[in-house]
């Protein structure tokens, strides 16, 4: 089995490249989804967070308000420490146990924003990383996914540096320019990994950009 971590920055297109690569037969584990996961009713980190924040943080049905939990936690730095000191062990975990139990034979993509800033560096084998500038990626969260732009800033002011992304990557996704472009750089890599046998024997045709 190959370990392919996937990381860019809010609004990078991060999640756009994952579902290319699943697309071509990769077998996806999403750090966000797990972080889901684990706030459910009966979630692992669920008690956790009511203990730290308290019950305002709960809806009505004792579900998770995600929008006051993240209201009280990115509004201070020593809130979005404790969140941080919750979530990114139980995430990490919980991340190892699912790329553990894949099958030999298949290529896993963790798909991880933060793999640069929580060191998760040692549980894949190849960092992909997913780039655009900075100014793009504000204008993309406020454009396609109508984010506030400040609270774009201050997500971006506590993730790695792109420079610190780049750093660590042993791939570039170039992803500002046309999607196309995009698609052709997907195909390339899944192509060097099929090439060196880190990726399926017999994968899908794909169309390249």
């Amino acid at each position: 089995m190959a370990r392919i971590g996937l990381t860019g920055g809010i609004g990078s297109g991060k999640t756009t490249v994952a579902a290319l690569l699943a697309d071509r037969g990769a077998v996806i584990v999403d750090a966000d989804q797990i972080a889901r996961d684990l706030v459910e009713p009966g979630g692992t980190a669920l008690g956790e967070l009511v203990t730290e924040f308290g019950p305002r943080i709960l809806q009505a049905d004792g579900s998770l308000s995600r929008g006051e939990l993240a209201r009280m936690a990115f509004g201070d730095p020593r809130a979005t420490e404790r969140l941080n000191e919750i979530m990114h062990p139980l995430i990490r975990a919980e991340a190892a146990r699912r790329l553990a139990e894949r099958p030999d034979a298949a290529l896993v993509v963790y798909d991880m924003p933060l793999l640069v800033e929580t060191g998760q560096r040692d549980l894949v084998d190849l960092v992909v990383v997913v780039d655009v500038p900075e100014d793009v990626q504000v204008d993309r969260a406020v454009r396609l996914r109508g984010l506030d732009a400040a609270d774009v800033s201050r997500r971006m002011a506590v993730q790695a540096t792109r420079e610190e992304r780049l750093a660590a990557a042993d791939v570039v996704i170039d992803n500002a320019g046309d999607p196309a472009d995009t698609v052709r750089q997907v195909d390339e890599l899944w192509q060097e990994l099929v090439v060196y046998g880190l990726g399926p024997s017999d994968p899908p045709n794909t169309v390249p950009g």
